[in-house]
């Protein structure tokens, strides 16, 4: 049955978990594992450093880069024209305006909600906006997962879906940890844009790539008409 599915049950879990998370912040309630999780990351002798080496705080920021504007707009173009080279157009517009949809979203909820950056330890890495829910983490699932989807999608390959999804989560993972590390979000901000993020995906996969069979069907049986070859 479809609604036991993982693909169904494990988005409808993260939007109720976003929503958890959501109310919390929403009355102003503070989570004591918050605090436990940020000093985790950072030298017992010294707050204001995280732990380890020089190395790990720059691949940290490195990390936390790829799930930046720049870097998910790279991947999200590249995504794209890619899909559209190998003709699948439907599906590279709709990770464009799904991404693009995701971002506007991230910046209505971050004014929505207004949350503080974390302010016991120093920051190692510049902030512009509110802290909940964090856009890395958010935009990171919803970039990367839809990637990962309509790749799948379109290569018609199990082997070829696990692989960009299994990459896809990794990458994921790792860019919301570096935003802990970093001391830019808590750990709930970061739970909470991969929640959010999940659920997005999850619903932006299934709708944008039915939409995208029926058109590549429809398009298919034109081209058939026509007598003209498949691309």
């Amino acid at each position: 049955m479809f609604l036991l599915q993982p693909r169904f049950l494990l988005p409808v879990a993260a939007a109720f978990g976003f929503l958890g998370l959501a109310i919390f912040v929403a009355f102003g309630r503070d989570f004591a594992l918050d605090t436990t999780l940020v000093m985790l990351f950072r030298d017992a002798a010294d707050p204001s450093l995280p732990i380890g080496p020089a190395w790990v705080r720059e691949m940290m920021r490195d990390l936390t880069a790829l799930g930046s504007f720049v870097g998910l707009g790279i991947a999200t173009v590249i995504a794209a024209l890619t899909l559209s080279l190998c003709g699948h157009r439907p599906l590279a517009i709709g990770l464009v305006v799904n991404v693009l949809a995701a971002t506007g979203t991230s910046t209505l909820l971050k004014l929505a909600f207004g949350r503080e950056r974390p302010g016991i330890v120093e920051h190692a890495a510049l902030t512009f906006t509110a802290s909940f829910p964090s856009g890395h983490a958010f935009l990171s699932a919803v970039v990367l997962l839809g990637i990962a989807g309509f790749v799948g999608i379109a290569s018609r390959r199990a082997d070829i879906a696990r692989v960009c999804l299994w990459t896809a989560w990794l990458l994921i993972i790792a860019i919301g940890v570096s935003r802990i590390y970093l001391g830019v979000h808590w750990p709930s901000d970061v739970l909470g844009g991969w929640c959010l993020g999940v659920a997005w995906s999850g619903l932006a996969i299934f709708l944008i790539g039915r939409f995208a069979a029926r058109t590549e069907a429809k398009m298919a049986q034109l081209t058939a008409a026509r007598g003209e070859p498949a691309i």
